[in-house]
């Protein structure tokens, strides 16, 4: 099974100054699987992403991506190694269009980011895998659309577009559908469904109808530490889980689950 562990945790601790944020965790996300983090607020959810990414020096612990010790590597190391992360807040470039944010993330896929001066001749050549990134998130019809023209729901697909173009072998999305109307929602759940095909994706989601209908594995945060683990028809009937949603996602949990 061990060859089937593509990101493990040991004992993930992170204090600022006296106060513990993340205290302990042992996570095992499985290669091709949706790994969905949950937990209510201030649980610990975006400093575990935090530390995964880098963006935070775990104070004790450690960090194994494809059996290799990342906990003393920098952000670009990791992302040159396949782990990606999509931000809470949409990170594209609004005055460029479609097919030229997914065309800049190409570039820096492959090496060329800073090559400015080279013909759009050469830079086009990127034109027909950008396409079909936007063909696989249903954007190829908005390709030249500005990005700041696009409704809410359809940013954050670019944006997995975008993060696609990177090659990730682990996706990490950061509350991928915050903030979105029902439709939106039901649109990019089905979307991080279709492109988990090939690769594994870790998650934090707060929406547990999402969760419940795309989570092969959920971990349950509350004060840093792991409260339980497993599918969601298990750890959703787990009594430390009710408890800790108190009362009014309780209800969502259910809800969720029926």
């Amino acid at each position: 099974m061990a060859e089937d562990i593509i990101l493990k945790t040991e004992d993930l601790i992170k204090e600022f100054k006296g106060f513990i944020a993340v205290n302990g965790v042992n996570l095992q996300v499985q290669r091709g699987h949706i790994h969905a983090l949950i937990g209510p607020n201030g649980a610990g959810k975006t400093t575990v992403f935090n530390l995964l990414t880098k963006f935070l020096i775990p104070t004790r612990g450690q960090i194994v991506f494809n059996g290799q010790d990342i906990t003393a590597a920098k952000p670009a190391q990791i992302a040159r190694q396949g782990i990606v992360r999509s931000f809470q807040i949409s990170a594209t470039f609004p005055n460029l269009t479609v097919l030229q944010n997914v065309r800049i993330a190409l570039q820096r896929a492959t090496g060329t980011a800073l090559h400015f001066w080279r013909s759009e001749r050469i830079l086009d050549q990127l034109n027909d895998q950008a396409m079909d990134l936007l063909q696989q998130v249903d954007l190829a019809p908005m390709a030249d659309l500005t990005a700041v023209e696009l409704p809410y729901g359809r940013k954050r697909a670019l944006e997995i577009a975008t993060t696609l173009a990177m090659q990730p072998e682990l996706m990490l999305l950061d509350e991928p559908t915050q903030g979105m109307g029902h439709e939106d929602v039901e649109r990019v759940t089905q979307l991080i469904k279709q492109v988990s095909a090939n690769r594994t994706i870790l998650m934090v989601e707060h929406n547990m109808s999402v969760v419940a209908s795309i989570a092969d594995t959920i971990s349950v945060l509350q004060r840093g530490q792991v409260i339980a683990e497993g599918p969601y028809n298990v750890v959703s009937q787990n009594p430390q889980v009710l408890e800790a949603y108190m009362g009014s996602v309780d209800n969502e949990l259910e809800g969720a689950h029926g």
